[in-house]
């Protein structure tokens, strides 16, 4: 699959490599700043585009949650999915040197070290989701069967 002309992510080149098929979206010719300005921008459902959400356990473990863009992470049930007691975002100064991803460009998919990976069980009621392609600007569209070729992580209710 060939895209001309655009600009290709290291999420993309992993893709790629493993023959995943994906649709690439860009929109980094826009000012959208959050995850719902993204989903409109591109004109896709919002409970379809995911964020990457990146936590730290009380056991200083890391875990990345995948959610609708429209939702919120319910720490109570990540923590529970997780066995942690709790768990609380890392700081957004943490997330470079611990994931290779800046802020709004966070990927679960290349990260510096695999961590344990909970994507919300709404995922299932759409043929593929989209998420951070690696680079703020660009989305990747996978279908779950998919990304489970690159991606180890679990489905559960983590998002209110």
């Amino acid at each position: 699959m060939k895209h001309n002309n655009v600009t290709k992510t290291n999420v993309m080149r992993i893709l790629e490599q493993k023959n995943i098929s994906y649709k690439s979206h860009n929109y980094a010719d826009s000012d959208a700043v959050s995850g719902v300005e993204v989903a409109e921008i591109l004109h896709e459902n919002p409970n379809q585009v995911f964020k990457t959400l990146v936590t730290v356990g009380n056991s200083k473990i890391n875990y990345v949650f995948l959610i609708p863009v429209s939702k919120e992470l319910d720490l109570k049930k990540a923590s529970s999915v997780v066995n942690e007691k709790n768990v609380e975002m890392i700081k957004s100064k943490e997330l470079l040197p611990l994931t290779g991803y800046v802020h709004g460009g966070c990927s679960p998919i290349g990260m510096k070290k695999q961590f344990k990976t909970v994507i919300d069980v709404s995922a299932e009621n759409f043929d593929t989701i989209i998420f951070s392609g690696g680079k703020i600007g660009f989305q990747v569209e996978v279908s779950l069967d998919d990304l489970k070729k690159t991606l180890v992580f679990d489905l559960a209710d983590i998002s209110k």
